[in-house]
């Protein structure tokens, strides 16, 4: 089955969404502590992330044009609006943003990084769910910590990784004939680094220090593609 290791891991990810759901109960203290303690684990991984890249240009090009589109469209905006209807629907009684803000943490966190294209390439062609099956442990229990601090947005993130990670592992044969390895090995390494940036800008805005509005970056992974792909055949 083509879709296991991405069924698991999306699975994984709502049990510990849920899981940490009904630890929101913790004292007002307790709960900044750990929100800033998470968010200096995701700066971690970020700056981890981020460096991978042995071509920064790349990284600050694609960041930069990505952001001008991102606020040109203010995709944070319009997230933040799904987010207020999702509240609405299900009579989220929390402040607006608590599910946007969810939804955007944990789907950079969970889809952003090499584990997630190269798993669901591996379930695609060979049918072996082995690298899903452990990011969607290490995901579950990230989720836990996540939900215990940003709510019941972080659970919708198992939906990006769902559709994501699905979509490649469904495509895999194509994607394998129509991109080069050394294309798909380089767009991989920009993307991770790139996303790395974007993972340490939500973890220094959970930690108070920043308010940048992450969403409006997101843009810059289709700049990304486009400017690998251009390296790659000029």
């Amino acid at each position: 089955m083509v879709l296991l290791g991405t069924i698991i891991n999306a699975l994984l990810i709502a049990v510990g969404s849920i899981i940490g759901r009904f630890l929101q109960g913790i004292p007002d203290k307790m709960k900044e502590t750990v929100m800033q303690i998470i968010g200096l684990a995701v700066a971690v991984l970020g700056i981890k992330m981020g460096i991978t890249s042995d071509n920064f240009i790349v990284i600050i090009v694609s960041l930069v044009i990505g952001t001008i589109i991102g606020e040109w469209i203010d995709l944070d905006l319009q997230l933040n609006r799904f987010g207020k209807w999702i509240e609405h629907k299900i009579g989220n009684k929390g402040e607006n943003g608590d599910i946007a803000q969810g939804f955007i943490t944990s789907t950079l966190i969970f889809v952003i990084g090499s584990m997630a294209i190269i798993g669901a390439l591996d379930s695609g062609l060979r049918n072996d769910h082995s690298v899903l099956i452990t990011k969607g442990i290490i995901d579950g229990f990230t989720a836990l910590f996540l939900a215990s601090t940003l709510g019941i947005g972080v659970l919708l993130g198992a939906v990006s990784v769902f559709v994501y990670q699905g979509a490649i592992a469904l495509f895999a044969g194509q994607i394998s004939i129509l991109i080069p390895d050394a294309l798909l090995d380089t767009f991989i390494q920009q993307m991770t680094a790139t996303g790395g940036v974007m993972i340490l800008a939500i973890g220094l805005n959970m930690m108070g220090i920043t308010k940048i509005r992450v969403a409006n970056v997101l843009p810059a992974i289709l700049v990304v593609a486009i400017v690998v792909t251009m390296m790659h055949v000029f």
